[in-house]
């Protein structure tokens, strides 16, 4: 069945009387040596090449000062989310909202609700979403087992990372509370929650007036008890062996995801993008929501590029698609 949606395009007078700024860590790298964050710098470097090469009048930057004193904007583009410190992923849109300029993405609050697993969690719960239980422990706050629900295998991570950075796992609660430590060490909160045999189902969503799914994809593995790692996802070590992305065909747990999905976007309107992520047994069917993540990760060989590409569309007609729409929804075109 082919995609039944249509990309958006921003008018050539529009590209060239809106200053967009396009703000990221990694945006201003030459691609030259070995970068930190491994394929994250590349997807930074493809995304700028792909908003020069729309024709946009286009400022780039890496850091956030360029926001602190009046800047001489009509739009920003923000991709500078991980900052390191914690919550940065909040900074670049509340710099937005004091210098009064429209930006891509969801608003700081909801940015928040959104990279706190724990609340996003309990809107899910309030949504009538399955979610695995799970405790909370904040750092400065008690430690204690009463509050850790019961399994034989325990997911512990820091409750506002990306990429499974910083996961860990455990099976007694002496190892629970030692991976707890070692979180609160990195300087977050954690998040602790059962392990859930199976595969994550991402769900990529724009916004064309009203939100719509890209096909779905799912990273399938070898190994339904194999947790995934951050130096996996990044590209840090060869995976190729433990999963692939694949397009996710079963029809009937599609119905299901999508009908889940679309209940807990109402909790993040307007956000222009997003994408939400769902562990599933293919065996048994079940389907249980993991997190979301608002402006998340655009690039052309993972979920979002490999997504707009089994729609019919180029990796410049997915991202003129999501700037054209917060455009419009700002009122920066018709």
């Amino acid at each position: 069945m082919a995609f039944p949606h249509t990309p958006l395009t921003i008018d050539g007078t529009i590209k060239k009387d809106t200053r967009i700024l396009f703000i990221a860590k990694n945006a201003l790298w030459d691609g030259t040596g070995s970068a930190e964050d491994g394929n994250h710098a590349t997807y930074h470097v493809e995304m700028r090449e792909v908003l020069k090469g729309l024709g946009l009048n286009l400022t780039i930057a890496d850091r956030f000062e360029i926001l602190f004193d009046k800047p001489d904007f009509d739009f920003v583009f923000p991709l500078l989310n991980r900052a390191g410190f914690f919550n940065s992923e909040m900074l670049c849109p509340l710099l937005c909202e004091r210098a009064g300029i429209p930006y891509l993405g969801a608003s700081p609050i909801l940015r928040g609700l959104s990279d706190d697993k724990h609340l996003a969690k309990r809107a899910a719960v309030a949504a009538g979403v399955p979610t695995a239980p799970w405790a909370i422990y904040r750092r400065g706050a008690p430690i204690t087992a009463e509050t850790c629900p019961k399994a034989d295998r325990y997911v512990i991570k820091p409750n506002n990372s990306s990429a499974s950075w910083g996961v860990m796992d455990a099976t007694d609660w002496a190892s629970v509370k030692a991976a707890i430590d070692g979180v609160h060490d990195l300087g977050h909160d954690a998040l602790v929650e059962p392990f859930i045999d199976g595969s994550d189902v991402e769900v990529p969503t724009v916004t064309l007036d009203e939100p719509i799914i890209l096909p779905m994809m799912i990273f399938r593995q070898a190994d339904p008890s194999h947790l995934r790692t951050y130096q996996e996802k990044r590209d840090l070590v060869d995976r190729t062996q433990k999963y692939s992305l694949d397009p996710f065909e079963n029809e009937t747990m599609k119905a299901t995801i999508a009908d889940y999905t679309r209940k807990l976007w109402a909790e993040y309107r307007p956000y222009d993008y997003g994408r939400f992520e769902f562990r599933v047994n293919e065996e048994t069917g079940e389907v249980t929501f993991l997190e979301l993540n608002l402006n998340c990760n655009l690039w052309s060989q993972k979920v979002f590029g490999r997504a707009g590409q089994l729609a019919g569309w180029t990796q410049e007609q997915l991202i003129e698609t999501i700037l054209a729409q917060s455009l419009r929804r700002h009122g920066l075109m018709d």
